[in-house]
């Protein structure tokens, strides 16, 4: 049975009653030390006795970004904590792996810190992911990658996921499909060489090497989003002129069901064969080559319901 996480997101990282805007210095002498018990406190603790985040679904750190925050540390204070869970005899973070960073590189051998309850792995795993997604400081296959694990991880559906970081279920469908993109498309997705927009036009391509192809020419040719939109609809719709003229089985050229076939076509992405009796009964053949084009076909066809619904 899946195990409910307990309170919500803000209520954890963020104990009622503190201002977080309120800048803290922190190295401060008036801040109360950690008694051992108490939870949604504010304290400050040793920045020697804090362990990473294994949940931690951030793998890119810019080093610039990094020094931009070491600077404004050293001239405005911490903006906001950390916050940490204990764990035995000393703390695990939760959230602030940046802040925590850079206060250590600084120098300093103190931090201020929310102390906070979560009980299981679980729990600790969404409090990691949610809080990074709703930040924003995640690029998007970090995000996929982050709801991916929700799913498996924490036994989250995807409608669960999409209430808890206020997405439509669309945009965390969209996002994990993200996962099934090559890996030098998914690295070009990281370093900012293309945008989202161009990934998810990508994904309608029918194959790994052809998605490539376009990469390339992506790359090469500056081009923007709405021209690979345009180039890949292009590329279906005169693959399906070729699946349709080689093929033995496709209606004739007058028929109804060509006009058809061929829009179907380009939705799907792949070879769709539509056939009609006499007595006006018939059947729709959407063709797939791959595990992957399966459930790539599944996913589009929850995203057309779900816009239906």
């Amino acid at each position: 049975m899946k195990q409910g996480l307990g309170r919500g997101l803000e209520a954890l990282i963020i104990p009622q009653g503190k201002d977080i805007n309120q800048p803290l210095t922190v190295g401060r002498t008036n801040m109360k030390i950690d008694d051992g018990s108490t939870n949604d406190i504010l304290v400050k603790i040793s920045v020697e006795h804090i362990v990473p985040n294994e949940f931690q679904p951030r793998t890119e750190f810019n080093q610039d970004a990094l020094n931009e925050l070491k600077k404004s540390i050293l001239e405005n204070g911490l903006i906001q904590p950390i916050t940490v869970r204990r764990v035995n005899n000393h703390y695990e973070l939760v959230s602030g792996e940046r802040r925590l960073r850079a206060c250590k590189d600084i120098g300093y051998k103190d931090i201020p810190a929310y102390i906070i309850k979560v009980d299981t792995k679980e729990a600790m795993l969404a409090l990691s992911l949610i809080e990074n997604i709703q930040r924003e400081e995640l690029n998007p296959i970090e995000i996929a990658n982050a709801y991916r694990r929700l799913m498996d991880e924490c036994s989250l559906t995807q409608e669960e996921i999409a209430e808890k970081v206020g997405k439509d279920r669309s945009t965390i469908t969209n996002s994990i499909r993200l996962l099934k993109l090559p890996a030098d498309v998914q690295t070009a997705l990281i370093k900012e060489e293309i945008s989202s927009g161009h990934a998810r036009a990508l994904i309608n391509l029918p194959t790994a090497n052809i998605q490539l192809q376009f990469l390339d020419k992506i790359k090469k040719e500056n081009l923007s989003v709405r021209k690979v939109e345009q180039l890949v609809r292009e590329f279906l719709v005169t693959k399906s002129k070729k699946f349709l003229k080689a093929d033995s089985r496709n209606t004739p050229a007058n028929s109804p069901l060509r006009s058809f076939e061929e829009r179907l076509q380009l939705i799907m992405g792949t070879k769709v064969f539509c056939k009609q009796k006499k007595d006006g009964k018939g059947e729709v053949v959407i063709e797939f080559y791959s595990d992957d084009e399966f459930e790539r076909l599944l996913e589009l066809f929850e995203i057309i319901g779900e816009n239906n619904s």
